[in-house]
């Protein structure tokens, strides 16, 4: 009895910093995905004369996707979108983007605190062209 008491125990220690573990490691896993997308988005600029693909699959369609092989997928779910800065979160930073990625907004909130601009509460992850990586509510 005393052996299945201390294991129980252990458990509800262990499992909730397992839970968090794996929803910091979406979070990073997420930022990896926005940084390749920009890279993406600034290879198809420079062949494009300056312009920024309009959406995320148009870089994989675009010179038969040697921008980008595959969307990837955001690893708390939902979908990477790309807006015009002027009207994306980046605009409320004052940043002077000329694109804004977008994940899902669907991550654990306690997770984004390395991020700029990060709030208790914020579930998505932003990259703004110019600025990097920031939180978002």
């Amino acid at each position: 009895m005393v052996v299945i008491t201390i294991i129980s125990i252990l458990a509800a220690i262990l499992i909730p910093n397992f839970m968090h573990a794996r929803a910091e490691s979406q979070t990073y896993s997420c930022e990896g995905n926005l940084r390749q997308l920009a890279t993406a988005m600034e290879e198809y600029a420079v062949d494009n004369s300056g312009q920024y693909a309009s959406s995320v699959t148009a870089l994989t369609t675009a010179n038969g996707g040697v921008y980008l092989k595959s969307v990837p997928a955001d690893p708390a779910g939902g979908t990477y979108s790309i807006t015009n800065a002027a009207a994306g979160p980046c605009s409320a930073l004052g940043s002077n983007a000329t694109f804004t990625i977008t994940d899902g907004d669907q991550h654990d909130p306690t997770t984004g605190t390395n991020l700029h601009n990060w709030v208790a509460g914020n579930r998505g992850v932003v990259y703004c062209a110019g600025t990097g990586m920031v939180s978002v509510p």
